[in-house]
């Protein structure tokens, strides 16, 4: 599983940087790499998603994310 929280994490870094973006510049950088609404940018937003719950119950369940 450390490969796998491994992931999450960077997962989660790459959707809190896209949303700093957002919030500081109004610049969405996975819609101008994939494209507003496209189903690729739907799959890393839902990737981000899943990757964020994942961390909170690695978090909750104390385990540790190297």
């Amino acid at each position: 599983m450390d490969i796998v929280n491994k992931i999450a994490c960077v997962l989660v870094i790459i959707g809190a940087l896209n949303w700093g973006l957002v919030g500081l510049f109004g610049f969405d950088l996975v819609a101008t790499l994939f494209g507003v609404g496209s189903w690729l940018s739907m799959i890393v937003y839902d990737l981000v998603g899943l990757s964020a719950i994942w961390c909170i119950f690695a978090y909750a369940g104390h385990k540790k994310i190297k």
